[in-house]
């Protein structure tokens, strides 16, 4: 929101063909300081790819990306890695039960687990005087966990419950019901966190079955920041992680979808005092050149939607375009109002525009300027500076190439916007929560 009034500010006075106040929401990254200097090294200890960010202070952030995510799932499975990783917290070999909360509340640290649709994020948070007990119990639970079928029927109750509260929130159900349309055929169009259906039918014995399978060296990058020397860091894996079986996988981007798969419009029929609308455009790989275009595209589009639907019109309190900064990119366009046909028109106006016309380059630098400046203060996070060198190395090839994010930016052309907008903002498919007698199938499958 400070994003979109600051750059509706700064561009109140350029012409309407300029006038493109910018919002934008993407993965976490550190300050541009953060790769001033030579403290990011990139390491293999005994089959285990660790990257190291030496960073002044007492934070310690170990982040361990278990690499796959949804394309090692199935419809039957999905969510069975965060599931597995959840029941860990209820003990392992060496911390049994309580012991663990118990050692770990000591520690005054924290573990905690983000699925996503590349990989799960198993991460610890900690301090460098407690590094050492933090781990410990840190990789207890990655390495042992117990287990037991109590405890994963006790963690199976809970995530059930929890999954199936996402039919209870509007935006929830339609995250979750956009994925499966938009990607359906795709592994994409699975959840990270599974659904009610296929958790409840996850047994223990799948779970240790997957956990003997899967938890191999080569399915894991760690990333670890902090005043630590890469010694100890070695030291740290080579005890630990390092033991783990190697295994046979190995990490690619996943294929782009070139054919799509059921219908592009899914209508869902909800009492609900207004319209949830969201539709996605499949994108490049993430190392594809017309990414850092495309982010801009998406952040010119973003601002156009929020002037002229929300600011002009009143026609929502919620309106946006998104880019998904994923293996294989994608963005889309949300919105809830209670007059979808016309906010739908404005919003198909807004996006030809921009793919018909071409906005002057030198209108583009105070907004990128204004973005990166935002961007940076808003993610300066120990916690962000690991996941921005992750993406690097995974979607890009090498983690040094977070260092040439700002000047990707700035290199992008007017040309080079109108040009991404017209090649993949197209071919959305929407879903739509809410009452179906407002809204033309045939105004959704226009875009």
């Amino acid at each position: 929101m400070r994003m979109i009034l600051a750059l509706s500010l700064l561009l109140s006075s350029l012409s309407v063909e300029a006038a493109v106040p910018t919002t934008w929401s993407l993965v976490p990254g550190p300050r541009a300081a953060t790769f001033a200097d030579t403290g990011t090294i990139r390491f293999t200890v005994d089959g285990v790819r660790v990257i190291h960010h030496r960073s002044p202070g007492d934070l310690v952030v170990a982040n361990l990306y278990l690499l796959g995510g949804v394309r090692l799932a199935t419809p039957a499975t999905a969510g069975i890695e965060p599931f597995l990783l959840e029941v860990s917290e209820r003990g392992t070999r060496r911390y049994p039960g309580d012991k663990l909360r118990r050692a770990m509340a000591r520690t005054g640290s924290g573990i905690g687990v983000v699925p996503d649709e590349d990989y799960t994020v198993f991460g610890l948070r900690t301090t460098r005087a407690r590094l050492d007990s933090a781990w410990s119990i840190y990789t207890d639970r990655l390495m042992h966990p117990t287990l037991s079928e109590v405890d994963v029927a006790f963690i199976r109750e809970n995530r059930v419950a929890a999954l199936a509260q996402r039919a209870d929130d509007a935006d929830a159900l339609l995250e979750y019901l956009a994925d499966s349309v938009a990607f359906a055929g795709h592994p994409y169009g699975l959840s990270a966190v599974g659904t009610d259906r296929s958790v409840a039918r996850i047994t223990a014995d799948e779970l240790r079955a997957f956990h003997k399978e899967r938890m191999v060296t080569s399915r894991m990058l760690l990333v670890v920041v902090g005043d630590l020397t890469r010694e100890r860091v070695t030291a740290l894996v080579r005890r630990t992680l390092g033991t783990l079986p190697a295994g046979d996988y190995t990490w690619a981007l996943p294929d782009p979808i070139t054919e799509f798969t059921g219908s592009g419009v899914h209508l869902v029929t909800q009492r609900l005092p207004t319209n949830y609308i969201l539709g996605w455009w499949s994108g490049p790989p993430a190392g594809h050149p017309d990414v850092p275009a495309l982010r801009v595209a998406t952040a010119i589009l973003s601002g156009r939607l929020f002037a002229e639907v929300r600011s002009r019109r009143n026609l929502t309190y919620a309106v946006e375009a998104r880019f998904r900064d994923r293996a294989l990119t994608s963005g889309g366009l949300y919105v809830t109002t209670t007059r979808p046909e016309e906010t739908l028109r404005i919003m198909r106006e807004e996006l030809r525009s921009l793919q018909q016309m071409t906005i002057p380059t030198e209108a583009l630098a105070p907004l990128i300027q204004q973005f990166i400046t935002e961007y940076f203060l808003d993610n300066e996070t120990t916690a962000a500076q690991a996941d921005f060198l992750a993406k690097a190395e995974l979607y890009r090839g090498d983690f040094r190439a977070g260092e040439r994010f700002i000047a990707d930016l700035r290199a992008v052309t007017g040309e080079d916007v109108r040009r991404v907008a017209q090649t993949w903002m197209k071919q959305m498919r929407f879903t739509y929560l809410g009452n179906p007698g407002l809204v033309n199938r045939f105004t959704l499958l226009s875009f």
